[in-house]
């Protein structure tokens, strides 16, 4: 129990820090504490140098009108700003996918600039409200100097900002982001099984009769599993641990999360600490489970070949990024097993197969875009050049898809013209497959809408 009390409050740390709010409210607070110092009262022995004294205002109502007019126009400039930020928002979740809208709003610039609109106003909000005397002193009027400094600092950002969101709903800047996280995502994943604690079963582990069940206490998706932290407990009790899902999973409450096979059972103080491994979280995350990056690329390319955008350009763009990410996906092999420095196995867990990673992403594309002959091409040469990198057995799964797609291209290409253009392509450039010369004439029990 004292480990799982321990843990709450690392989470919630962890998760603010990972939030759109903490960001703003670092530079809000650092705005305040400025806010703070400008309006507490100075010493006498503290003095400003003589040649700065025609800075300072000869009356109050001329800091108090200046001040006002500059927080009424950083109140329309946050009010502007973030009426594109909604408008910028609205256009990616219809043209590309409505999962991408909460990245966007996370990227950090976007939440450097709210920080800063927000501090600026906190700042000359704080200065209207403390007082000023009949004739301010120039510490006064210079803190006030400061405000307007700070404003004209706001508008650099406004063109900052409004550079940064134009680019944010660009099709190449979206699709290259997503690539990017799933790299990045994948190369963590071949970081961390470089220890010599993992291991990659061939075949998925047995469960003996008599295995104990720790069911969930909450409903939603876990992002991430502290395997280190499941092994000790493994170790504590001398036993193995049998994750009953993936990471990214949602979950529902009274799940079977884990089956524990040992000689004792578990008392609730292990169990609460073995939850207490889990991290929950709002979404899909890219960065944590490189599988959700590729699914929505697929997703990205899937929206592009809907009638009401018909982007197939955009799809193929996806399909290309797609094939960089099945390669490396090829090369990185996940574990599936945790042993200790004795090598007796603690902890194994489900992973998703090259097999069904390929057939979640190219599947769908072929589906929704089987009139398009350039989206048909398109998938056969990313198959064709995925079998350079494959292994036999992998090689044999590419063949079935390249021999899908080329049923797809015989019936979307029925005009001669079409035929000939995609003959010219059937089995051009480097590949494995074992590919036709020509489109097959007929497809005897294969309907219009059947891929």
């Amino acid at each position: 129990m004292m480990i799982g009390l321990l843990r709450y409050p690392l989470q919630v740390t962890k998760a603010f820090r990972q939030s759109i709010a903490y960001l703003p409210s670092m530079l809000a607070l650092g705005y305040f504490l400025l806010g703070l110092l400008a309006v507490l009262p100075w010493e006498e022995g503290f003095t400003l140098p003589a040649y700065l004294d025609y800075l300072g205002f000869e009356d109050s109502d001329t800091p108090r009108t200046l001040l006002s007019t500059l927080i009424a126009g950083m109140i329309s400039l946050v009010v502007f700003s973030f009426s594109m930020v909604m408008s910028v928002l609205s256009q990616a979740g219809g043209n590309f996918s409505h999962k991408l809208v909460f990245g966007l709003v996370t990227e950090r610039h976007h939440q450097w600039v709210l920080g800063n609109y927000l501090g600026t106003i906190l700042y000359i909000l704080m200065l209207l409200v403390v007082p000023i005397g009949d004739e301010p002193d120039l510490g006064r009027s210079l803190w006030t100097y400061l405000g307007a400094g700070m404003v004209i600092h706001c508008l650099g950002l406004f063109v900052y900002f409004i550079h940064k969101a134009s680019q944010t709903v660009q099709i190449n800047s979206v699709v290259t982001g997503l690539h990017q996280a799933t790299n990045a995502s994948l190369r963590h994943l071949e970081d961390k099984q470089e220890s010599d604690h993992y291991r990659r079963l061939e075949r998925p582990a047995t469960l003996a009769d008599g295995a104990f069940v720790v069911r969930s206490r909450r409903t939603g998706f876990i992002q991430r599993v502290d395997i280190n932290g499941l092994a000790e407990l493994a170790e504590a009790l001398d036993g193995c641990i049998h994750l009953n899902f993936s990471p990214g999973d949602f979950t529902l409450s009274n799940f079977p999360l884990f089956y524990v096979q040992s000689q004792d059972a578990p008392d609730d103080e292990w169990e609460a600490s073995l939850r207490g491994q889990l991290v929950y979280g709002d979404g899909e995350s890219v960065e944590d489970i490189h599988v959700h990056g590729m699914t929505q690329l697929m997703e990205v390319a899937v929206k592009a070949l809907s009638p009401g955008i018909n982007d197939p350009g955009t799809a193929r763009l996806c399909i290309n990024q797609l094939t960089d990410l099945l390669r490396q996906r090829l090369d990185c092999l996940p574990d599936s097993a945790w042993v200790d420095s004795r090598n007796t196995l603690r902890v194994t867990w489900p992973v998703e197969g090259f097999d069904s990673l390929l057939y979640r992403v190219f599947a769908p594309i072929l589906h929704y875009g089987r009139d398009d002959i350039s989206i048909g091409l398109s998938l056969l040469k990313a198959l064709k050049s995925l079998s350079l990198y494959a292994t036999d057995r992998d090689v044999d799964l590419l063949q079935a898809h390249a021999n899908r797609v080329i049923a797809v291209l015989a019936r979307a290409a029925g005009h001669e013209l079409d035929r000939e253009f995609v003959n010219q392509r059937l089995d051009r450039g480097e590949h494995r497959l074992t590919l036709p010369a020509t489109l097959p004439a007929t497809l005897p029990g294969a309907g219009r809408h059947s891929p």
